[in-house]
């Protein structure tokens, strides 16, 4: 009798249980304009035009990167799923856009249903605190090519503004207050270094800086921040605004910046949580380094005119998001920090 797919390491039967069992979860993020069910070829969505009479769509995709490790050392994998989906529905609402629908591509050493059932709850659970459908995905056994107890996720998001509400940060200007949102630590940035730095401790060792297992704070996953901002983009013109992903402060935030702007940042303005502290201490850190690499506690940022600071901080504060003035736009180049 010849080889078969499973003798190859592809049990198709395993993977068929793990669509049975994400089910469930994936049928608890669908919302107005999810077609069809899961299981197609490809994932429908029908777009309000009567709430987006002129839709401009704007995607995002991106992974979780090696953080993935501290998951596999750790055995915890119902978090990850929210790094993925965090890292793209916070750039897609950079741009004043409504996350719609989700879609994620997992690869594994070996399909576990279990643990793929895990990893996509993670998934879930981020689709609706951004409140976008997760309404396909792809999941792909690849023996010898990933460890048996390895993976790789990443994901794809799709959000909808209307062209006249298109945030593009062509109207800031000098004196606009930078508003800092604070993050939930590390978030899914910077991992490599973070495991140089820590590569000699045990993840269960709890630092007094933390209060916590070392791993369970690195292994926190990324703030989402979308039903905080919404509200605030339904009411007032925002100019600009920063996920601060890879590249800190630093790098983010001239992103956004017209030509001949700058920003001054006070970090004195917010307390830096102490996983950074930490990181900084025992790996002496030039300071420039962590604020180029990691984000110091502030995960999003919105640029505002100063007049409109008060009713945008109500608002924000109302949906659950205390905000920090952390800065002001000022002319020059790049980002000083006093």
């Amino acid at each position: 009798m010849g080889y078969t797919y499973k003798d190859a390491g592809v049990d198709i039967e395993a993977g068929n249980e793990a669509v049975e069992r994400i089910k469930p979860a994936v049928a608890r993020t669908w919302r107005s304009g999810v077609l069809g069910g899961l299981g197609g070829f490809g994932g429908l969505f029908a777009v309000d035009t009567q709430k987006y009479p002129e839709p401009v769509l704007v995607s995002g995709t991106d992974g979780v990167g090696t953080k993935l490790r501290l998951a596999f050392d750790l055995n915890i994998h119902d978090t990850i799923g929210q790094d993925a989906v965090a890292m793209c529905v916070n750039d897609v609402l950079v741009q004043g856009a409504e996350p719609l629908f989700f879609l994620d591509y997992l690869a594994v050493g070996k399909l576990v249903p279990e643990k793929v059932a895990s990893i996509v709850e993670g998934v879930a659970e981020g689709c609706r605190l951004a409140g976008c459908a997760l309404i396909g995905g792809e999941t792909a056994e690849m023996p010898g090519f990933y460890g048996e107890e390895e993976y790789d996720i990443a994901g794809f998001c799709v959000g909808v503004v209307n062209k006249d509400k298109l945030i593009d940060g062509s109207g800031i200007r000098a004196g606009d207050v930078l508003l800092g949102l604070k993050s939930a630590g590390l978030h899914s940035n910077g991992f490599s270094l973070v495991r140089k730095v820590f590569g000699g401790y045990s993840l269960d060792k709890i630092f007094p800086e933390l209060g916590q297992p070392l791993g369970t704070a690195l292994l926190t996953p990324t703030k989402i921040y979308v039903k905080q901002v919404l509200p605030v983009l339904e009411r007032m013109t925002i100019p600009g605004m920063v996920h601060i992903t890879g590249g800190g402060l630093t790098e983010n935030i001239p992103r956004v910046l017209p030509p001949g702007l700058g920003v001054e940042i006070t970090i004195s303005n917010w307390k830096v949580p102490g996983v950074f502290n930490l990181l900084q201490e025992i790996g002496q850190i030039e300071k420039a380094e962590m604020l180029r690499t990691f984000n110091m506690g502030i995960g999003f940022i919105m640029i505002v005119h100063p007049q409109d600071e008060p009713m945008i901080s109500q608002v924000l504060t109302a949906n659950g998001e205390g905000p920090v003035r952390i800065g002001t736009v000022i002319p020059g180049k790049g980002v000083r920090y006093v």
